[in-house]
């Protein structure tokens, strides 16, 4: 479990296919020298575990369901990634609760810059719709963020300008592809709702 506030920009060193449908990621970042084996780390917003590390870096086996399903498969040498570590018993929650399992992949639409801050939309698909509130929450590459306005198959957010510089949103490109996930209270409201579990 996650809270979605970003601790460190971390930079892919390699990206290797393994052969058997996966790739090995292997992150330069300093967290890694208080990094244990097997431990949770969310890299853009995806929980992946770490397979190996040294002083400088830490390495993540990742499966064929993964790549098929989050952003990860597109990333490259050089690119940045935002890593959390998992939330444990006692941390301040300081975000909303994220669990690290994409539902989607999205795209950045637009960017409208207002002084220091931007507003930023993302297209995603419309299964999401309607997992996402004004004012609620959503996980956009490991960040959490406040929804600002909400439409068929798009989403606004506002970012600060320590969120534009601290994390991997300030430097997307139009079209470029995010990992989404929607609020983990409302993804389990859908779903009694939909086994007519509750009934207003």
């Amino acid at each position: 479990m996650f809270t979605g506030l970003v601790q460190s920009l971390g930079k892919v060193r390699t990206l290797e296919v393994d052969g058997q449908g996966g790739v090995r990621l292997r992150v330069d970042d300093a967290m890694a020298v208080s990094l244990q084996l097997g431990e949770s780390i969310a890299v853009n917003g995806c929980c992946l575990s770490v397979v190996s590390m040294d002083e400088s870096s830490f390495e993540f086996q990742v499966g064929p369901e993964t790549l098929a399903r989050t952003s990860l498969g597109g990333l490259v040498s050089g690119s940045r990634v935002n890593l959390e570590r998992a939330l444990r018993m006692g941390d301040s929650l300081g975000g909303h609760f994220v669990s690290g399992h994409v539902d989607a992949v999205g795209t950045l639409r637009e960017r409208m810059t207002s002084g220091e801050w931007q507003t930023v939309w993302f297209d995603c698909p419309v299964s999401l719709d309607d997992l996402m509130v004004t004012k609620g929450s959503i996980c956009v590459d490991g960040v959490s963020l406040t929804l600002v306005d909400v439409i068929k198959g798009s989403f606004s957010v506002m970012l600060i300008p320590h969120t534009l510089a601290s994390t991997t949103l300030g430097f997307l490109n139009i079209d470029d592809a995010v990992n989404l996930e929607a609020d983990l209270l409302a993804k389990h409201i859908r779903k009694l709702m939909a086994n007519n579990t509750i009934k207003f």
